[in-house]
């Protein structure tokens, strides 16, 4: 079973020497977890004032820089584990750093359709279109509860695969996936060495994450033209975030 962890926290309560420690402390998990066979990719997300939001309404293309949310916990970075069940994603989410300053929210994916696949890519570092100009970004899909009308949703999924196979095709697609509703969300902390397990999802809002898009090109530019183009930024908010490079070990 896929689960995305979601890392919240506040950004100024880590010095700097603080968040590497931490970044290689969650390196040596992530390597430890790819041994096992249940790591599928992680990183870091630049700070949220590098944040951009896109709407599109009635086909005009809203854009706006700043986070979705302002809120004083931010989304500062995320795993895509493969697990055998709930269990097992509470305890690696209790074994990550960020846990002992804020707070890690597990939700599963949502498994597509059997009509409908995603393209296959091995991983972040076999993804097409690496060079030195390319950049990382995550586009997060914020909506309502049933923003969707149920006749509406299945050809938007649709759409959205299909948008994953042309990105794909273009040298630009890394990953993608939709996530299971909010309330199938589990949020751990780690306080003074003891897990706090709660069900739910962090952030107690009426727009909700639904899923993400993580592509890799030129500029902010271009990563606009592809969060517009997601169904998803027709009846909610994509945000786009810049990937926080790793620091070398």
């Amino acid at each position: 079973m896929k689960y995305m962890l979601l890392i919240y926290g506040a950004e100024t309560c880590w010095t700097e020497d603080e968040r590497r420690d931490c970044m290689l402390e969650s390196m040596a998990i992530c390597d430890e977890l790819a041994a096992q066979g249940n790591w599928l990719d992680s990183s870091p997300l630049h700070s949220v004032t590098t944040a951009t939001c896109v709407r599109v309404r009635n086909g005009h293309i809203q854009v706006t820089d700043g986070p979705f949310a302002e809120t004083t916990e931010q989304l500062g970075g995320y795993y895509v584990i493969d697990v055998e069940d709930r269990e097992e994603a509470i305890a690696i989410a209790s074994r990550l750093p960020p846990a002992k300053k804020g707070t890690v929210e597990a939700r599963p994916l949502l498994p597509l359709p059997d009509s409908l696949s995603l393209p296959e890519v091995t991983g972040r570092d076999q993804a097409a279109g690496s060079s030195e100009q390319s950049k990382d970004y995550l586009i997060l899909l914020y909506a309502e509860a049933g923003a969707w009308p149920p006749e509406e949703y299945a050809p938007a999924l649709a759409e959205s695969v299909e948008l994953c196979h042309e990105l794909h095709r273009l040298g630009q697609y890394v990953s993608a996936a939709p996530l299971q509703p909010p309330e199938t969300a589990i949020c751990v902390s780690l306080r003074h060495g003891s897990p706090m397990i709660a069900d739910g999802p962090f952030a107690e809002t009426k727009e909700q994450l639904g899923g993400y898009f993580l592509i890799r090109v030129a500029n902010l530019d271009e990563a606009i033209a592809i969060a517009s183009r997601v169904p998803g930024s027709r009846r909610g908010t994509a945000e786009i975030r810049p990937l926080f490079p790793l620091p070398e070990r």
